[in-house]
């Protein structure tokens, strides 16, 4: 009989089968012994399989909230905060961060001007600031009517003058003596026309007369602008001619500033600075012209003195108006011409007692056209209106007046020299540096979440922040204080605060 091979065997179903049901037998004889072990493991697996199943759904669960959060904040739904970078303050706190309104406000695109800080100095408008009072004749000083200090408006008495002026009285006699000749003549003529009709009297007397009166018409016009070139105006010598009395007094008055009006002759109407007090009544007040006032300073007359004519009773300052001189140095020269050509606003920095003022939007007036030889500077000048600080009435009517600014106050002027359109424009303590980061403070409700951002220029009074969508116009951000605001964030987190931080030296 023939062996059969063992890959024969294996190949022949009838033994397969054989093999199959002897396994089944064994494993069914020996169930007590193999089953127990198997159903443990089996249990075990299913009971890991179903932990890992749940941890991997709590993790999906967590991704999504923080998917959903940071959805939220890309839309600025600030329902939740990241505590570690967060600051929940108290009313009481945001007093005494000086966080109110004003420094608690929407961002707003603007442009903003890289600057260069130029020293400079508040000083007087040449030919406006300063107006002399003179006499216009000889005479008496009778009396001064303001004091050194006091602030007086156009047409406020300044001074009574009482005239000595021989050519002037002279003129002023002359003048009267021929009016009163003319009145003589005039009656004359008319009684002489009426006799010559009748041929009582020869034309010929007629005509001489008519010539006299000629003459005296002549001498009057002469003499009155001998009167106009002596400072008087035509009302005054009006006044003279109707009232038929010699001018013996001046009532000298605060000028008007901008009032250039001139007569017929292009001679300038004296009436606007002197007036004859012996026609005007004792209680009428002089009008006043403008609500400009003016500063008396440098009075140099007295009652009783006797003055030449031009010389000098006082000085009147205008200080509504000033110039802000600015001394830039050669090298700026193309700056300060571009400011002037393309109208840029020109920021002036004044130091005072509780901070420093900026005046913003000023404009530049001028610029010289020479450099200074021994400084090498070149001036250039901003105008700087004034306002009035103090404004007090003593009991005897003397007004007193103080200006806000100053000639010779000290101060910096910030001229842009270049201009960058729509940033985001913040004051300098609304940002605060930590090592390589930049961060801003911006308002959720009761809370301040710390922003990181990037700054793109700095000085000493602004930061422009890139608009990168770390904050969008329209968001609210603490303009100051972001200082103690990171300290805090430090302190909370349990990190040494550096007292340094944000601040360069």
């Amino acid at each position: 009989m023939k062996k059969l091979s063992l890959h024969a065997m294996l190949h022949n179903p009838w033994i397969r089968w054989g093999v199959g049901l002897s396994l089944v037998a064994v494993a069914v004889f020996f169930y007590p012994k193999w089953w127990p072990a198997l159903n443990g493991w089996i249990d075990g697996t299913v009971a890991a399989r179903k932990e890992s199943m749940s941890e991997a759904g709590e993790g999906d669960a967590h991704s999504d909230e923080e998917h959903d959060h940071a959805h939220e904040e890309d839309g600025h739904d600030h329902a939740g905060h990241d505590e570690s970078s967060s600051l929940e303050l108290t009313p009481q706190s945001l007093k005494n961060l000086g966080l109110t309104t004003e420094y608690l406000r929407p961002i707003e695109l603007s442009n903003f001007y890289r600057t260069v800080n130029v020293p400079a100095i508040v000083v007087a408008k040449p030919g406006r600031t300063d107006i002399k009072v003179s006499s216009p004749m000889i005479g008496i000083v009778q009396h001064v009517h303001a004091v050194s200090g006091e602030a007086v408006v156009p047409g406020d008495m300044l001074f009574e003058v009482r005239l000595t002026y021989e050519d002037l009285v002279d003129t002023q006699t002359q003048l009267l003596k021929n009016l009163a000749d003319v009145a003589v003549e005039e009656r004359e003529i008319t009684r002489l026309e009426e006799v010559t009709r009748s041929g009582a009297v020869a034309s010929k007397v007629l005509l001489e007369r008519q010539y006299a009166l000629q003459k005296l018409q002549s001498s009057i016009a002469a003499q009155r602008a001998a009167l106009k070139l002596h400072g008087l105006s035509d009302k005054q010598i009006d006044t003279i001619v109707r009232e038929q009395r010699l001018l013996r007094d001046l009532t000298i008055v605060a000028p008007e500033i901008d009032n250039h009006s001139h007569d017929e002759n292009n001679l300038r109407l004296s009436d606007r600075r002197f007036r004859p007090a012996s026609f005007q009544p004792q209680n009428q007040l002089p009008a006043v012209h403008g609500p400009v006032p003016l500063i008396l300073e440098h009075l140099s007359a007295s009652k009783g003195q006797g003055v030449q004519a031009g010389e000098m009773l006082c000085t009147l300052s205008d200080y509504s108006s000033l110039y802000i001189e600015g001394k830039a140095f050669e090298q700026d020269a193309p700056a300060i011409a571009e400011v002037a050509a393309k109208g840029w606003p020109i920021e002036a920095i004044i130091p005072g007692v509780s901070g420093q003022e900026t005046l913003v939007d000023l404009k530049l007036a001028f610029v010289a056209n020479a450099v200074d030889a021994q400084s090498r500077t070149l001036s250039f000048f901003v105008n700087l209106p004034n306002r009035i600080l103090r404004d007090e009435t003593t009991d005897k009517g003397q007004r007193f007046v103080t200006w806000k600014y100053r000639v010779g106050q000290r101060l910096e002027v910030r001229v842009p020299v270049e201009a960058w359109e729509k940033q985001i424009v913040l004051p300098v303590d609304a940002a605060v540096k930590d090592g390589a980061d930049w961060f801003v403070f911006q308002q959720n409700g009761d809370h301040f979440d710390r922003v990181a951002v990037h700054v793109k220029y700095r000085d000493q009074k602004y930061v422009v922040i890139e608009s990168d969508g770390a904050i969008f116009p329209g968001d609210v951000v603490a303009l100051r204080s972001a200082h103690q605001m990171q300290m805090a964030i430090k302190n909370k987190s349990g990190a040494g605060a550096d007292p340094h931080a944000g601040h360069n030296h």
